[in-house]
């Protein structure tokens, strides 16, 4: 592979939720306070024709699944981001910011149900229309390490609380 490699992806599908502007959606598929509803919030994929059904196969055991996706509405990036939660502009590399150096995002979502090749989904903080590139299975054992630390993040919930999220921002 060289410096100058390009990659083009397929989405598998695209996801309809009730965010229709990033204002909308909540910053962290957790965070739901300051939400219109207050509530997680549940939404659909379905699956592109031209996968298999055979690719959910064994996916409803799962309570949670990563979700890979493109952040489509991305308008370009900057190296430095203020975060939604305060503070100095930090490296976007070190934030969740949307405006990154390759528009994808990661998304830890509840699985409800499968019907045919539709997942139902809850929790989610994607905005309607976004395309999903990929989905894996969240694996406690080797995804949650939760006596990681977390850099600045670790100094901003010493001051504000662990769980202070400012929740969606109002239109300006």
């Amino acid at each position: 592979m060289t410096q100058n490699s390009h990659f083009t992806y397929s989405p598998i599908g695209i996801l309809r939720s009730p965010y229709a502007r990033r204002i909308d959606a909540p910053h962290q598929s957790t965070v739901v306070e300051g939400t219109e509803s207050g509530d997680f919030a549940l939404a659909t994929l379905e699956l592109q024709d031209w996968l298999d059904e055979k690719v959910i196969q064994d996916l409803s055991g799962f309570e949670r699944l990563w979700l890979i996706f493109a952040f489509h509405l991305s308008e370009g990036w900057k190296s430095s981001v203020k975060p939604p939660r305060g503070g100095p502009k930090r490296g976007v590399l070190a934030t969740r910011s949307p405006h990154r150096p390759n528009s994808i995002g990661l998304s830890a979502v509840e699985l409800v149900t499968i019907e045919g090749r539709t997942l139902h989904l809850r929790g989610v903080d994607l905005l309607d229309g976004t395309p999903v590139l990929d989905i894996k299975p969240y694996v406690p054992y080797a995804d949650a390490f939760p006596d990681s630390k977390a850099g600045w993040i670790d100094e901003l919930d010493a001051q504000l609380g662990r769980y202070y999220a400012p929740g969606p921002r109002k239109p300006r």
